[in-house]
């Protein structure tokens, strides 16, 4: 059994998230994790939300709350979607709780201690209207490399080139408005990311297990030349600096830069789970505690990648401490709305909040996960939206199931039938499925979740494929040993693949293995060669079958969807 530490990029506090959002980190770390699971491995799955930062603040301000009582609803609000959702983290927990707090400033100490800390002068955004200086995300302007308009302090979203306020062009405060900003001088902790630059380089180098867009976002870094980055802002929510035990001399309206602590929630996530369950955390974080033998996966979208390839590296390497660093790294594209952005106050785009109360979880993870957009951006469309679930979730799955369990119910008495001998056709089927198992277990080994959902697929086409020539119903009428042969086998394919759906559909799976009566011991993840798989549930074993899985989605629906949503 091997030890599997799986993290999803931490949401961000400031609203509910898209399903774009969703589909590039909480929910494909899911699928991998509940996956493991299902071998046998043990896992732990860390998640957690992300709340320091000027996004906090504005949106705090922008909804007249204490930032405090703004981040505490938030975190709810967020919780309760993930738990929608189905994501099964062990634990979820806050970047604002004090293992957070202790963890990044002990880094920070630490750190300086070992040279790659500096405090120094630079320019700042200054607002004479506003009195006070903007961190970076409370400042924009044009992009001085791509000439997009709304550019932030940070980080152009046009180009993804990463910025210093200073660099903007025409630059504004995003408080008032304002253009009546200038450059001043302030004091701030640089990270000298250039003295790591070769030892990161190395440990790319190194990590062949990353997909090739982390890679290539990592590689696009290091080849520009690391740079020293300020990892202090002038806020009041956030971590603050400490030194030798006080809040450092000159640093008292300043914390840590939120992309400087929200990388060791991971780490301070996980200690809040030991606290939590009496668990040891150090067995998964320090090579000194047992940690060699963890394989850890990250799971983000692509605009997370260049935080977790090279600045969270820099903390971790640079501490000299023996922390366990990422073994392998999955970057998502964008998931986008009919080819546009999700947008709040454009009202474009469904959330994870709205999509529950239009349908279940169910629906919208095998969507997303069987569009997953691993080499390119997807779009999102209602329509396709529609073809998918009604073809693959209603007319494949959800048919097999409710055909094969319905007519053992009228015909058999509800029971799984003995009597006869598999035969040419049965032989047929556990062939192919013995291929497409091998294959859909390669995908998600690999965590290719598209090519992993597409297998499953097939697997569920073998089984409608199979009812169809081995014809049960036709078979009753002149031999009831063939007849229970066709259900006997059709009831164990039900069983197998709802145990195979578990990682994509967990709710449907549950009903399906209720249903048929398989026992929680049993729900494991199959290998090809196991024959076994075929005759596992009991002849004369009970059966219910299960209410209709999923119902079609129609095109009414599709109409006033899209009406609502901003579709087109």
């Amino acid at each position: 059994m091997a030890r599997y530490l799986i993290t999803s990029a931490l949401p961000y506090i400031n609203g509910i998230k898209h399903l774009g959002n969703l589909a590039g980190s909480m929910l494909p770390s899911d699928v991998h994790a509940r996956f493991r699971r299902l071998q046998g491995h043990e896992v732990l799955f860390i998640c957690a939300t992300d709340e320091h930062g000027t996004p906090a603040e504005l949106a705090a301000a922008e909804a007249g709350q204490d930032v405090r009582e703004y981040c505490d609803a938030q975190f709810r609000i967020q919780k309760d979607a993930c738990d929608g959702f189905r994501l099964s983290f062990d634990h979820f927990g806050r970047s604002s709780n004090p293992p957070n707090h202790e963890l990044t400033q002990h880094f920070g100490e630490v750190l300086e201690k070992n040279g790659l800390i500096e405090e120094r002068v630079s320019k700042q955004i200054y607002s004479i209207d506003d009195k006070r200086f903007l961190p970076d995300r409370y400042v924009e302007g044009t992009c001085p490399v791509c000439g997009f308009e709304r550019a932030r302090g940070d980080q152009c979203d046009n180009c993804q080139t990463l910025l210093d306020p200073i660099q903007l062009i025409n630059p504004r405060s995003k408080i008032s408005g304002s253009t009546n900003v200038e450059p001043r001088d302030t004091a701030h902790l640089f990270l000298k990311q250039p003295v790591m630059q070769d030892r990161v380089r190395a440990w790319v180098d190194a990590s062949t297990d990353w997909p090739a867009l982390a890679r290539s976002i990592a590689y696009k870094w290091l080849d520009e030349g690391l740079i020293e980055r300020s990892i202090t802002r002038d806020l009041v929510w956030g971590i603050k600096v400490i030194k030798d035990g006080e809040v450092r001399p000159g640093f008292e309206n300043k914390v840590y830069y939120v992309w400087f602590d929200a990388p060791i929630e991971y780490i301070a996530s996980t200690i809040e789970w030991s606290e939590a369950t009496g668990n040891d955390w150090k067995r998964w974080w320090r090579h000194t505690d047992g940690a060699n033998d963890v394989t850890y996966i990250q799971v983000m979208g692509k605009d997370n990648v260049a935080f977790h390839t090279v600045s969270f590296p820099v903390t971790i390497m640079g501490s000299d401490e023996p922390w366990k660093l990422v073994d392998r790294l999955k970057a998502f594209n964008w998931v986008t709305w009919y080819g546009g952005k999700f947008s709040t106050s454009e009202k474009r785009g469904i959330f994870m909040d709205q999509a529950l109360e239009l349908l279940p979880s169910d629906y919208w993870r095998w969507y997303l996960m069987a569009n997953a957009p691993e080499s390119s951006d997807a779009a999102f469309t209602l329509e396709q939206f529609q073809q998918t679930i009604n073809a693959d979730l209603a007319n494949v799955f959800g048919n097999f199931v409710n055909r094969i369990t319905r007519f053992a119910a009228s015909k058999f008495d509800s029971v799984v039938p003995d009597g006869g001998a598999p035969g040419a056709h049965e032989e047929k089927l556990a062939k192919e499925f013995a291929e497409r198992l091998a294959a859909l277990t390669r995908a998600h080994e690999q965590m290719e979740f598209r090519k992993a959902a597409a297998e499953l697929r097939a697997i569920w086409v073998a089984g409608n494929e199979y009812l169809q020539v081995a014809a049960p119903w036709t078979a009753l009428k002149t031999d009831r040993d063939a007849a229970a042969v066709g259900v006997r086998t059709g009831l164990n394919a039900a069983a197998i693949f709802g145990i195979l759906a578990q990682p994509f559909i967990p709710d449907a799976a549950k009903t399906v293995l209720d249903a048929l009566g398989v026992p929680e011991a049993n729900r494991t993840w199959p290998k090809p060669d196991d024959a076994g798989v075929w005759d596992a549930l009991p002849r004369n074993h009970p059966i219910t079958p299960p209410d209709v899985l999923f119902k079609k989605i129609e095109d009414e629906q599709v109409a006033e969807w899209a009406a609502r949503f901003g579709a087109g």
